[in-house]
């Protein structure tokens, strides 16, 4: 057992050195930019998403909008829409999501993503899979330049599926929507919110999405906001057997794996990557070792490599122009009818606070993984409060705390 101990601690203390390293090479929280540039966090974020509608048909238990069933009159107008746009591509073009409640409900969609598109911008957007998409729609959006199109999927078989979106059929539906994306050859994503609802069920949920034959399988750990709620998010101890799984999933996998609102993945990734010897044979390097993408990137979209955490290079519009760390803190730091985006971004005493990893409170700020984790700040915002507070469902014990609990007593 002594001896266990020595070797986590030595494989921690290689770990440390190296995101020593990285934070030596890039201070700034930055990252690979398309264009070659990088990111300043600080300055510009690498994802907007915009929820451009809370309109939505569905009735998912966990949803972050608590959406209904028809637009709100107060939406951003669409002259208001094109001028958001500007101001997102102005900094320095980051990726940029359609989002909802359900988008396609949203009349000027396609005009919208046409106009980003035609500045240069990578547009995706995820719908729900709704009779309102039709193999029309898609092909409209496709023929547009669309980077990617997304649905969510939680479940492999209807039961589980409908019962969490709140909806007799869904399930159906999804397939036949896929399908249409198949014969377009539009590339696709499929999310999943990991919950009680289907943690039993991951394997086969896996399996299905290589079937579909979705580019990636996007996994988001249920942040209990808007209708989700604590008793439907797994425990820490199941977080931490997910993640691994996942890391072995992801060396073998058709698809690229991503994980949203489960930043401490990243701290696993590093954990099982050091112990398979790749960084330390030097068979990869520490800068591709942190990135939660495996696989080639089959469509060509580029993702942070690191860091990228809410208001951390992350940033939120809502339907009626207040703009949060992100969907699943709900803090409103302003509102682009008022203030310019970039202004809000770059100045809010919020935003600045959640870039500023050593701040955090608890293990987090002491964690030798801090400035590529950093852990959800929407969980910990909504579990204590305090978007500040350490990760509350990460059982990972900081170098620095372990080696506090054992120094000799003096």
């Amino acid at each position: 057992m002594f001896l266990i101990v020595i070797l986590l601690e030595m494989c921690s203390q290689n770990l440390q050195s190296l995101v020593m390293k990285m934070q030596g090479i890039d201070r700034s929280h930055g990252m690979g930019h398309p264009h070659g540039k990088k990111i300043d966090y600080n300055v510009n974020p690498f994802i907007v998403i915009w929820e451009v509608t809370r309109a939505c048909q569905l009735k998912c238990v966990h949803c972050r909008a608590d959406a209904q069933l028809t637009p709100d009159p107060r939406e951003l107008t669409h002259e208001e829409g094109l001028h958001l746009i500007d101001e997102i591509y102005e900094m320095d073009n980051p990726m940029l999501v359609f989002t909802g409640g359900d988008c396609m409900l949203r009349e000027d969609l396609i005009e919208l993503a046409k106009y980003a598109i035609n500045k240069g911008m990578r547009v995706s957007m995820v719908p729900s899979a709704t009779d309102n998409v039709t193999k029309e729609k898609i092909r409209a959006i496709r023929d547009a330049g669309l980077s990617r199109w997304g649905f969510s999927l939680d479940g492999p078989i209807p039961e589980i599926h409908d019962a969490f979106r709140g909806t007799p059929g869904s399930f159906d539906l999804t397939l036949e929507k896929i399908q249409y994306l198949n014969e377009l050859n539009m590339p696709f994503q499929i999310n999943t919110v990991i919950s009680r609802y289907n943690y039993d069920h991951l394997e086969e949920m896996a399996k299905l999405v290589g079937e579909l034959n979705s580019v990636m399988w996007y996994l988001f750990l249920l942040v209990p906001t808007g209708r989700g709620q604590e008793k439907d998010c797994i425990t820490p101890a199941e977080t931490e057997k997910v993640f691994r799984w996942l890391y072995e999933l992801s060396k073998t996998a058709p698809y690229d794996i991503k994980v949203t609102a489960a930043q401490h993945y990243r701290r696993v990734v590093l954990q099982q990557k050091m112990r398979d010897h790749l960084i330390a044979k030097g068979e990869i390097h520490y800068e591709d070792s942190i990135t939660t993408d495996f696989a080639s990137l089959h469509d060509g979209l580029k993702r942070a490599p690191k860091g990228v955490n809410d208001g951390n290079g992350f940033i939120f519009i809502s339907h009626i122009g207040d703009v949060m760390p992100s969907g699943l803190l709900p803090i409103t730091v302003g509102n682009v009818r008022e203030t310019p985006l970039a202004k809000i971004y770059r100045e809010s005493k919020v935003l600045q606070e959640l870039r500023q990893p050593d701040h955090y409170k608890g293990k987090c700020g002491v964690c030798e993984y801090n400035k590529v984790c950093g852990g959800s700040r929407s969980r910990a915002y909504a579990i204590t409060g305090d978007y500040l507070e350490s990760e509350p469902y990460c059982l990972y014990i900081p170098l620095a705390l372990r080696k506090k609990e054992t120094s000799p007593i003096k």
